[in-house]
């Protein structure tokens, strides 16, 4: 797979421009794996974003716009996209512009030290995925670019668990890459909207606990804060799917996420055997 931190991208950077009608600055560039981000000289942001196209889904690679559509959720106004596919590869490229984050994000996606977080982000980010939650959507989540699926959920938890009957009973919107990458602080904004899609109940609060993991009192704080998420079926399962990524075949044994995934997945485990 093509990291966009390691190849050139002057000339994606160069057709978003002519396509947007505006100048890039290249000295706010942020290069991921597989997006680049940058300012624009009209004080917006652009995001530019390499997906296969076996990577896109039934719904389309348009997220970020599709979420417009939602309403009390923090997050940047989207304005503009464009998107093509690339001459030499069966990739889609797509440019969205939004508004600028109102403030810094809080981290890498997976957290190693303690974020410095007012007291009301907390409620910020609670009143976004309660709002979320009550909306409806064709759309069908695609965490880690990947259809969420029964199918999925039964694969990627029984890799780990094998025995365990992995069947969802209720889905909802959830934005699907819920890190700490993706939100920022001291206002809270959710943002990279698109994996965004119908899930599991918890699929968020379990992947922000996941990120959270190698910080014990954060990842305690995001099970209390989304407790009735946790506390229902479809969120103990997605429990067990988000520590199945971090627990299964592809695990790194010096992940530190590693040992709370474990001692947590094993209870989770043994509570839904007993409901």
């Amino acid at each position: 797979m093509t990291d966009l931190r390691r190849v050139p991208v002057d000339g994606v950077l160069e057709r978003v421009e002519s396509a947007l009608g505006t100048h890039l600055d290249r000295a706010s560039v942020v290069r991921k794996r597989r997006s680049v981000g940058t300012r624009t000289e009209r004080g917006t942001w652009v995001r530019i974003e390499r997906r296969g196209l076996d990577r896109i889904g039934v719904q389309g690679g348009d997220g970020t716009p599709a979420a417009e559509a939602l309403n009390g959720i923090a997050k940047p106004a989207w304005l503009a996209g464009i998107a093509w596919r690339d001459a030499a590869e069966p990739v889609m490229w797509r440019a969205d512009e939004t508004g600028l984050l109102p403030a810094e994000p809080v981290g890498s996606a997976v957290l190693a030290d303690e974020p410095e977080l007012p007291p009301g982000w907390w409620s910020q980010l609670n009143a976004s995925l309660d709002a979320l939650s009550r909306q409806r959507t064709n759309r069908i989540a695609t965490p880690d670019t990947e259809t969420i699926t029964q199918e999925l959920v039964n694969r990627t938890i029984h890799q780990v668990f094998p025995a365990l009957d992995a069947t969802v009973s209720r889905w909802c919107p959830a934005h699907a890459d819920l890190n700490w990458a993706n939100v920022t602080a001291p206002e809270f904004c959710v943002f990279d909207w698109e994996d965004w899609g119908m899930a599991p109940r918890g699929l968020d609060a379990a992947t922000l606990w996941g990120a959270s993991l190698a910080v014990p009192t954060l990842a305690d704080r995001v099970r209390t804060e989304r407790s009735a998420d946790f506390a229902s079926r479809d969120g103990k399962l997605m429990t067990l799917f988000v520590a199945a990524k971090i627990l299964g075949p592809h695990a790194h044994p010096e992940d530190p996420r590693l040992e709370r995934a474990r001692v947590l997945a094993e209870q989770v485990a043994k509570d839904l055997q007993t409901d």
